[in-house]
């Protein structure tokens, strides 16, 4: 676990992102149109006010249970009755009958023919309804979209469901009314079952934005979809690209959560892997990861002439592939290296990790447990033992740990930290205030203290002591010698800090902009970018940083995640460019949920 786990940035962009989710996809439609160009509003039908065959299902609905063998809504029932064509003189009308009618005619009949297919399909008899609605729209004057929308509905329900005709039929429906939501909603069920997502996904949110967010069976279904999608699509990156570091802020992150270590020493006849394990580590040492592994991978094909030599190399290789998510790799390196040197502890803390990436708390504890029975007086082991109970919540046990990893060494900032920000989490304000205090007095050289104490002071709503606190972690970076580059979170964090405090959008794009330009792929920056060049209609930027977070992301989950939002805003594009005439009133009902 490195420092990055506890509750900082990231997770309150996390915060950021959700509080204001509806907000921003209502506001994103309304800003496409805009950027468009369109600025009225035309009244538009909703669906015809009568004659769909749910309205009667759904009272009936209400009075008695759902049968068995049957799926809520519009789901594949599966024990259709069928019953064979009626003996009915309309179903033996020809084309040439029909032409012989008069309008008056033609509508009574197709009105009459709707009548009986609702009773069809109310008696889940489909094939007979869709013969009726089939004769209706045949029979009727003026195509009505609800002939071809309970056609649909019956389709849905056929077992199996046939689902190229329910897209036929909604398609028809909808060219003769294009905000009918029920036959949107039908052709959404029907490209969802065939494996179309994105046209599923475009669908259901036109359902949702055209009932205002009023429904939340709506909403969630297009969460729901949106989740499938992402996940179906991170899945298809991850396995075919090719792995990478991240971003430097992240690596730094992870390497500043473990106490500086003495190069080991070299044998007395070194070999060309020895030394050049040695200048790998040097490389990590000054801050650049991208050499470091370059040369541990080349020291390990040189071969390293003693065990506790490999055994050091063997972690190393092992955690720069954890950070490239390849935990797999990650684990076979640290097994081998803790085979080779059992007393190494730093790998014990290391494969605790992976052992929580692969969701096996048990196994993480029980390798703290080794740690401590080799070194009970290693510090590192404690704090990051703390890391792991803070993220499962149990913040009192975690603060424990803190302060065990303080007493046997009190130069480490991050375990002081992170016991100021358990007690805060645990409800101890006063304390964790006191904590962080003596922290930022112990550091003055150091950015963190100020950066999370920043952090803690905008949870309650102190913006101006938040942004002085996050502007006294910038100045202590920007005063730092360099190299190592700079860490740029204070930036974000005091980004978000104006944005709640003023919801001053330029000054906050402006720190997010910094944070860029010093670490072109600062995650957090990226993210925060997005959100807040959706909120301002900034649509074009909003998708270039949606495809930087991304190239950016880490794992398969942080890929889903950053997936989510650009194909969200893509669907919502497309509603836009298909309902222009909702300009005012989505904007309307954006300012009302900001």
């Amino acid at each position: 676990m490195s420092s990055s786990t506890s509750p900082g940035v990231v997770e309150r962009v996390q915060n950021f992102v959700s509080e204001n989710r509806r907000a921003v996809i209502i506001g994103t439609a309304a800003a496409l149109v805009a950027i468009g160009g369109v600025a009225y509003y035309a009244s538009t039908s909703r669906g015809p006010k009568g004659g769909d065959v749910e309205k009667g299902e759904r009272k009936k609905d209400k009075k008695k249970k759902k049968r068995k063998g049957t799926k809520g809504g519009e789901g594949p029932i599966l024990e259709e009755r069928t019953a064979s064509l009626p003996d009915d003189p309309e179903f033996k009308w020809t084309l040439d009958d029909i032409a012989g009618m008069s309008a008056e005619e033609r509508t009574k009949s197709a009105a009459s023919l709707k009548t009986r297919g609702n009773s069809a399909y109310g008696q889940r008899k489909f094939d007979t309804a869709v013969h009726y609605y089939t004769r209706a729209i045949e029979v009727t004057p003026k195509p009505e979209p609800v002939f071809y929308s309970n056609r649909a509905a019956c389709y849905v329900n056929m077992s199996p469901p046939q689902y190229e005709k329910v897209v036929a039929d909604c398609d028809e429906a909808l060219k003769l009314d294009k905000a009918y939501v029920k036959a949107l909603n039908r052709r959404a069920t029907a490209f969802e079952g065939l494996g179309k997502l994105t046209e599923a996904l475009r669908d259901y949110t036109a359902v949702a934005i055209l009932e205002k967010f009023s429904n939340d069976s709506a909403s969630a279904t297009v969460e729901r979809v949106v989740k499938k999608l992402a996940t179906q699509e991170a899945h298809d990156i991850i396995s075919t690209r090719e792995r990478r570091l991240p971003s430097y802020t992240f690596i730094s992150a992870y390497f500043g959560a473990f106490r500086p270590r003495p190069l080991p020493t070299l044998p007395e006849n070194p070999s060309q892997g020895d030394k050049t394990l040695i200048m790998s580590l040097e490389a990590l040492g000054a801050g650049d990861y991208a050499h470091s592994l370059s040369l541990i991978n080349e020291a390990l094909e040189q071969g390293i002439s003693w065990d506790a030599g490999k055994a050091e190399a063997l972690n190393l290789r092992g955690t720069f592939k954890f950070l490239m998510a390849d935990v797999d790799g990650a684990k076979e390196d640290f097994l081998a290296s803790i085979k080779l040197q059992p007393s190494l502890t730093q790998t014990w803390v290391k494969i605790a990790s992976v052992y929580m990436e692969q969701g096996d708390p048990k196994k993480a504890f029980e390798a703290f447990d080794q740690a401590i029975k080799h070194n009970p007086n290693d510090p590192d082991i404690y704090y990051h033992r703390g890391q792991v109970l803070f993220i499962m919540n149990e913040f009192d046990e975690a603060a424990e740990n803190y302060t065990k990893s303080t007493e046997l060494d009190n130069q480490f900032v991050f375990s002081q930290i992170q016991l100021a920000v358990a007690q805060y989490k645990a409800g101890q304000t006063p304390a964790a205030i006191v904590t962080f205090r003596k922290t930022l007095e112990a550091f003055p050289q150091r950015s963190e203290p100020a950066n999370y104490y920043g952090e803690l002071l905008l949870d309650q709503h102190r913006y101006p002591d938040s942004v002085q606190e996050f502007d006294r972690a910038i100045e202590i970076e920007q005063s730092r010698p360099r190299p190592p580059p700079i860490n740029v979170l204070p930036y974000v964090n005091k980004g978000l800090a104006l944005f709640q405090w003023k919801q001053d959008h330029g000054a906050a794009e402006r720190c997010c902009q910094e944070a860029l330009r010093l670490d072109p792929e600062c995650e957090a920056a990226v993210a925060t970018l997005a959100q807040l060049s959706l909120q301002q209609g900034k649509i074009d930027v909003a998708m270039e940083m949606f495809e930087r977070q991304v190239a950016l992301a880490r794992s398969e989950p942080e890929l889903a995640n950053a997936i989510s939002y650009k194909v969200a805003t893509v669907a919502q594009m497309q509603f836009m460019k298909n309902y222009p005439e909702l300009a005012q009133d989505l904007t309307q009902l954006a300012n009302t949920m900001r």
